[in-house]
C-alpha cells in the first residue's frame, strides 16, 4: 500500500468519529503499531487497534466510548495508563505517549509522559513504530522515524534503539521477534539477532505464561520451524524447552549413526501443520519424541535404539507443562495420549493390518483417532521416495480398515454392553474381583473379534465366563 493510500483507508465513519473526538478533546493521537503494520501488508485486519494519546488515553477513551453505539463500558488500567474498549468485536486500545525506564530484575517500566517521538522510541520493532496521524490538520499522515516502511518492504525485523538495550529492557521482545519472524517470513537483522544470542539468559525474568503464550503463536504459524529453528540459535530453547535440546546431535558407534531427532522433530511439526490447526496436536508432535533422549542406547548387535521413547516422553509431558504453566487438564491428557500412542499406527502400518490391531487402536485412541493417524502421517520424514510412498499407502489402509471396524463394532468411546451392575445381579454377587474379571473378558473378546459388540452377544459371553469362575447364576435373574 502507497503513503498516498492511507487517507482514503481512514475516510470511514469510524475513523471520521475518532478525528473528531480526538479534536474535541484538544489532544494529538495517532494510530500505531501492529494495526498500521498489517494495513500495509495487507494482511487480514486482527480485531484490534492501537491509538497513542499525547495526552491521557484514558481521557480519550471515555471520549470515544460515549459515541461508540453498542460499546462497552471502558476498561480502565491505571498502573499501565491505558484503557480498552470491546466494540463490535474490535478491541480498541488507548495509551497515552510515554517514556519508559527499566531497572535489570524487571520488565515492568518506570512510566512518565512523553511525546509521540517518545513513544515510538519505546517500541520494540521499527515495523511496529510506525503511525498515522489522527489529527485533523494532517489526517492520515503517515510516520516513520525509523524507516520501518523500508524494512517491511524488505521483509526485516530490527528495533529502533541499540537491540542490547531493547531485549535486556524487556526480554519478552526476544520471543516475539523469533514470533514476528516466523509469522511474518521476515529474517531478524544481524545485529538484533546477536543481541538476542546475548541476552538470552534475561529470558529467566519473564513469567513462564507469557513465554507460553508466545510458544502458542510460533506453533499456530505455517511454518513453526522456522521460529523454533531460532529458538535454538539464539540459545532461547534451553531455557524454557530443554528437552528439545536433548534431541540434537547425531553419535556413531562401530558406523551406525541414529537421526538427529531435533531436527526430524521440527520437520514433523511442520508436516503435521499443512493438515492440522489443532494447536495440541502440535504441541504433540512438538513433544512427539522427547522420550528418545533418556532411552538412547547402543546395542552392538542392533544399533541405536529408543525402546518405550513414547511412554517415557509422555510421562515427561506433565513436567514440561507444569514447568511452562500450561494447562494441567484435558489438553494436557489429550497431549500425553498423541505422544504415548504414536508409534502405535505406525506398528500396524508395517505389518499386515488385522482387524484387532485395528480394534485396539480405536479403542484405546477414541475421538483422537484420525488426530493419532494425522500426527503419524506426519512423522514420516523419509527421503526415500520409495519407503515414502510405502508408509503413506500403508497408512491409507489403514484408515480405511479403521472406517470399516468403526461401522462395523462402533468402538470409539466403548461403552462395555454388559455393566458391573448386570454381572452383580445376574450373580448375585458383592463387589468384587470377579467382577472386574468378567467385564475384561467381554472387552478382550470383542477386540480380538471373538464376539460383536452387542449386548446379546456380550451376556452369552458374560455366562460363559462366569462358569470358568465358578459362579453359578441367581434363579431370579434368568
Amino acid at each position: 500500500m502507497l503513503q498516498t493510500d492511507f487517507a482514503k483507508v481512514l475516510e470511514t465513519p469510524f475513523f471520521t468519529l475518532l478525528q473528531e473526538t480526538v479534536e474535541q478533546q484538544g489532544v494529538e493521537a495517532y494510530l500505531i503499531g501492529g494495526f498500521v503494520r498489517d494495513l500495509i501488508l495487507q494482511r487480514n485486519q486482527k480485531k484490534d487497534i492501537d491509538i497513542v494519546a499525547v495526552g491521557s488515553g484514558i481521557a480519550l477513551a471515555k471520549a470515544v466510548q460515549k459515541k461508540l453505539k453498542g460499546a462497552k463500558p471502558v476498561q480502565i488500567f491505571k498502573n499501565f495508563g491505558t484503557a480498552m474498549i470491546d466494540w463490535e468485536g474490535v478491541s480498541l486500545e488507548f495509551v497515552g505517549a510515554r517514556k519508559e525506564s527499566y531497572s535489570p530484575e524487571s520488565r515492568n517500566p518506570e512510566v512518565v509522559p512523553g511525546s509521540l517521538e517518545d513513544d515510538q522510541n519505546r517500541r520494540d520493532f521499527t515495523i511496529n513504530a510506525l503511525a498515522l496521524s489522527l489529527n485533523k490538520d494532517n489526517f492520515g499522515a503517515f510516520l516513520d522515524p525509523f524507516n520501518g516502511l523500508k524494512d517491511l518492504e524488505n521483509k526485516i525485523l530490527r528495533t529502533p534503539l541499540d537491540p542490547t538495550v531493547t531485549f535486556s529492557d524487556d526480554p519478552l521482545r526476544m520471543l516475539r521477534a523469533i514470533r514476528f519472524a516466523a509469522q511474518l517470513d521476515f529474517t531478524i537483522e544481524s545485529k538484533t539477532l546477536e543481541a538476542i544470542e546475548h541476552n538470552a539468559h534475561r529470558i529467566e525474568i519473564i513469567s513462564k505464561e507469557r513465554i507460553a503464550e508466545e510458544l502458542h503463536k510460533i506453533l499456530a504459524t505455517s511454518q513453526p520451524s522456522k521460529g523454533f529453528y531460532l529458538l535454538e540459535k539464539t540459545g532461547l530453547l534451553n531455557y524454557f524447552l530443554p528437552e528439545l535440546i536433548a534431541l540434537k546431535g547425531i553419535e556413531e558407534i562401530e558406523g551406525q549413526r541414529h537421526k538427529d531427532n531435533f531436527y526430524h522433530t521440527l520437520e514433523v511439526v511442520d508436516n503435521l501443520s499443512r493438515n492440522s490447526d489443532n494447536l495440541w496436536l502440535r504441541w504433540a508432535a512438538l513433544l512427539h519424541d522427547i522420550g528418545k533422549a533418556p532411552t538412547k542406547k547402543f546395542k552392538p548387535a542392533i544399533g541405536w535404539t529408543f525402546h518405550h521413547h513414547e511412554y517415557i516422553g509422555a510421562k515427561m509431558v506433565y513436567k514440561l507443562f507444569k514447568r511452562l504453566k500450561l494447562p494441567l487438564n484435558e489438553k494436557m491428557k489429550y497431549v500425553q495420549k498423541m505422544v504415548s500412542m504414536s508409534a502405535r499406527p505406525i506398528v500396524i502400518a508395517e505389518e499386515e493390518v488385522s482387524d484387532a490391531a485395528v480394534r485396539r487402536l480405536v479403542f484405546d485412541a477414541g475421538d483422537a483417532i484420525e488426530d493419532l493417524i494425522t500426527l503419524c502421517e506426519a512423522d514420516i520424514t523419509t527421503k526415500n521416495p520409495q519407503r515414502f510412498k510405502r508408509y503413506h499407502d500403508n497408512f491409507k489402509l489403514v484408515r480405511e480398515k479403521i472406517k470399516t471396524v468403526e461401522e462395523k463394532d462402533q468402538l470409539r468411546n466403548f461403552q462395555p454392553p454388559v455393566s458391573g451392575e448386570m454381572i452383580m445381579q445376574f450373580f448375585d454377587l458383592p463387589p468384587c474381583r470377579e467382577i472386574g474379571l468378567i467385564k475384561e473378558a467381554i472387552k478382550e473378546a470383542i477386540l480380538e473379534g471373538i464376539i460383536p459388540n452387542e449386548t446379546e452377544a456380550a451376556l452369552d459371553y458374560m455366562k460363559k465366563e462366569g462358569k470358568k469362575l465358578g459362579l453359578s447364576p441367581n434363579e431370579e435373574a434368568l
